[in-house]
């Protein structure tokens, strides 16, 4: 594969995800997702000319035709009022939460 993961492109996703890596922890990400990279191209190095595409996952079925998702039904939801009670703290149509970002 000649696209490869290198330490500054670690270092940058961990920056923008607001996490701190040590270099061991980087040189251990690098390593990883390089071989992420490696097993995918050896997907795309399979035929699969003879494969039907799928366009929804729904199309799986089981044994005997069945379908392996449950049925997509409309259920009522929870009413906004008991629920507003239950929470710490509401304006009485969201919930209020603490600011957790700093930048």
């Amino acid at each position: 594969m000649s696209a490869k993961v290198t330490v500054d492109d670690v270092q940058r996703v961990a920056e923008l995800a607001n996490l701190e890596l040590t270099p061991d922890e980087s040189g251990h990400m690098v390593h990883d997702l390089n071989a992420i990279l490696d097993y995918v191209a050896q997907l795309n190095e399979l035929n699969t000319a003879g494969v039907t595409p799928l366009a929804q996952i729904g199309e799986l079925k089981g044994a005997g035709g069945v379908s392996l998702l449950r049925p997509d039904v409309k259920e009522p939801s929870l009413d906004r009022a008991a629920v507003m009670a239950q929470a710490p703290e509401t304006d009485l149509v969201f919930f209020k939460v603490p600011k957790v970002i700093e930048r």
